[in-house]
């Protein structure tokens, strides 16, 4: 259902932190050609194993093309002990919901009716995981062999068919908002410990219960709702990525209709899921750098973009960034540069030391050294320092390192890259905006991307003293990197219906 010419705020909703309890999580199987180079086999084991991670706690919604389907479910089978290829489960998986321009909606599917089925591998020790391509080198995997089997009792990747123009889902999915629900509705309440480390946390009369869910229909009661912003490729016909974005933008309505989720629409508010962060609490960073781009919303001023957001995302403070990580092709989204690890506290991107230059640096890269970057990020943090929360405290800055040495395109890596008309296209020596910020908080773990470089182990390190309920699991991500983001842009947590509720 499209609600139009409603506001979440009025309703009661707002976008709660990436912290809090998760029903699931959406990613989309990468497949565009100027995205992904080679086929985007790299990319594939990437998403893959990210996939299998995060599906550990919580289920992952996998978007497809209809002809990537089963392509899909061949990488994921090894990793995760239930895969499921939806065709038709009793109602129809391509949602019926037309474009922004009002024109109707042709599915991937061919129109045949097929069974859903179910590939079970419970019990199943997968030693190594051999994706099916071969003849390409590879990094080895940072996933443990000891965790490298089925778990009976594992959720589910669900291989869903809805196309998009990439696979971007943090970007192109829909931000979800959630409305506090009155403790009546549970079935089993439990207290929140509002006093705990880490806000995911349970208790009842101490004694630790784990994560806890509410199990009844989001039609129910609809204590979630989405929203579906504008998309344009990151600066449409100004500076946007690519040409073509019918699909992208079209993606948050299906998916909210797919999941039988209540979606606002935010008309011609554009925006990306990737530049926004939320406390849970009325505290939403953001940089200027991307909000206030001239490929964006032109005619409003800062104001009128603050208070879209207020309105939008029940934030009572807007908290603006000066910039993100130098090189962020998105015009430095806010995820990439700091993320709140609970209320209170975040993680900034920060370069220690002076860069190490790679053989393939471009001796005209402006910020061969990391001067530039290192600005950026003090200027985040004397905003950081000087600023209250919406609920009037002060925020505590954890410096998570950024790597050591660029991570850039390669010669190598250009024969791979297929770009079509008015699509950015990539050069040799160009640095890619890596950066460990870039990690998605699951409902157990935290996956963090790693680059095979010597600051790998130190953010992982700092990731565990902030996230002592979780694992933290490490993952090889310049294969995501070489599109143009990271962890996060590939994922959109789907906050619980009810998070007082039914544990996992």
């Amino acid at each position: 259902m499209l609600l139009k010419n409603q506001i979440p705020s009025a309703d009661g909703y707002y976008m709660p932190g990436e912290f809090e309890p998760h029903r699931g999580c959406i990613m989309i199987w990468p497949d565009r050609p100027g995205s992904w180079p080679f086929g985007a086999k790299a990319a594939k084991r990437a998403f893959a194993e990210v996939a299998a991670g995060i599906a550990k706690s919580e289920k992952v919604y996998m978007l497809a093309e209809e002809r990537l389907c089963g392509e899909a479910e061949e990488y994921l089978k090894p990793l995760v002990s239930m895969v499921k290829t939806l065709a038709d489960a009793g109602k129809s998986v391509v949602p019926q919901v037309p474009d922004r321009e009002g024109k109707p909606y042709t599915p991937p599917m061919s129109g045949k009716k097929e069974e859903s089925f179910t590939l079970s591998m419970s019990g199943k020790k997968v030693e190594s995981y051999t994706p099916p391509v071969s003849g390409e080198k590879e990094g080895p995997s940072t996933l443990p062999v000891s965790e490298r089997k089925a778990d009976p009792y594992m959720p589910t990747v669900e291989i869903v068919p809805i196309s998009t123009d990439d696979a971007w889902a943090r970007d192109v999915c829909p931000t979800f908002v959630v409305r506090d629900i009155k403790e009546s509705h549970a079935t089993d309440a439990k207290v929140k410990d509002k006093n705990a480390k880490d806000a995911n946390k349970f208790h009842d009369g101490g004694e630790d219960v784990g994560y806890i869910f509410h199990d009844k229909s989001v039609n129910d009661a609809h204590e979630l709702r989405g929203i579906s912003w504008r998309f344009n490729a990151w600066g449409g016909e100004y500076d946007g990525l690519y040409a073509h974005w019918e699909q992208d933008d079209a993606c948050a309505g299906r998916v909210c209709e797919y999941l039988g989720v209540p979606c606002y629409d935010a008309g011609n508010f554009v925006l990306e899921g990737g530049s926004i962060h939320s406390d849970g609490e009325g505290t939403v960073l953001v940089t200027e750098t991307c909000l206030l781009s001239p490929g964006r919303n032109p005619k409003l001023t800062k104001e009128e973009i603050e208070e879209k957001l207020k309105q939008y995302l029940g934030a009572k403070k807007v908290i603006w960034l000066p910039h993100g990580i130098y090189g962020d092709e998105t015009n430095e989204h806010v995820d990439n540069v700091c993320a709140f690890v609970r209320p209170g506290e975040v993680v900034l991107a920060w370069p220690e030391e002076p860069l190490k230059s790679p053989e393939t640096e471009r001796i005209d890269d402006p910020d061969r050294t990391g001067t530039i970057q290192l600005e950026y990020s003090r200027s985040c943090l004397k905003v950081l320092e000087s600023e209250r929360d919406a609920m009037g405290r002060t925020i505590h800055v954890h410096k998570l390192p950024l790597p050591r040495h660029p991570v850039c395109i390669k010669k190598e890596d250009l024969p791979g890259f297929v770009s079509e008309e008015g699509e950015a296209e990539r050069y040799e020596g160009e640095q890619l905006a890596a950066s460990y910020v870039n990690f998605y908080i699951a409902n157990r773990s935290v996956l963090v991307p790693q680059f095979h470089d010597e600051n790998d182990s130190a953010a992982v390190e700092i990731l565990e003293k902030l996230f002592p309920e979780r694992e933290i699991v490490p993952v090889y991500a310049r294969d995501i990197l070489m599109g143009g983001g990271n962890i996060h842009c590939i994922t959109q947590q789907i906050p619980a219906e009810n998070r007082a509720t039914t544990t996992v």
